[in-house]
């Protein structure tokens, strides 16, 4: 029988199986890495983006904090303004009341009784004067207590000397409303 000798055709496939193993495991390496690098070229890529979001967002809230800011000045500017307006409005409208509480002062005075001193505290005015009699210085009361631009009169004291009565008292202020004051 012939002898034919298969080693050398099995060592030549077994060599060129390995080569192409080889090749295989060297390719999945190169492929492997490639993907690795992709994955990580696209997550940077991705972190780059949010990050010039972030940036922007920071930006955006830093400017919108600067207004928010300007705002809150300009509303302690507005309250302050407000604050001012309505003190020149108050001072403005007690004027007239002012004027017409004193002009109320000597209507109310009867004949008898003589002011020495008017004394204005916020809404209390205290009144010192001298009557010929008890009975003058209980008329200016009712009369004050009549008045619609006064309100409970507080006599203090009443001192006689000679034939003078000398009278201390407090009276407050009220306002009227304008249909009542005419």
């Amino acid at each position: 029988m012939a002898r034919i000798n298969l080693r050398p055709w099995r060592e030549e496939r077994n060599e060129r199986l390995q080569k192409r193993f080889i090749g295989n495991i060297v390719g999945a390496a190169l492929l492997g890495v490639l993907v690795v690098l992709a994955i990580s070229y696209y997550y940077d890529v991705q972190m780059d983006r949010q990050n010039a979001r972030n940036n922007y967002m920071k930006t955006e809230i830093a400017k919108l904090d600067q207004k928010i800011k300007e705002i809150q000045e300009l509303r302690a500017k507005r309250e302050r303004l407000l604050e001012r307006l309505n003190a020149i409005q108050q001072l403005q409208g007690n004027r007239p009341v002012i004027v017409r509480n004193f002009d109320e002062l000597v209507r109310v005075l009867p004949d008898g009784a003589h002011y020495e001193l008017l004394v204005r505290k916020g809404e209390k005015i205290t009144i010192d004067g001298f009557a010929e009699n008890n009975n003058e210085v209980s008329e200016l009361m009712r009369r004050l207590d009549g008045s619609i631009w006064f309100a409970e009169p507080d006599l203090r004291q009443v001192d006689q000397d000679g034939e003078v009565k000398h009278f201390n008292m407090q009276v407050g202020m009220s306002r009227p409303d304008a249909e009542e004051a005419k």
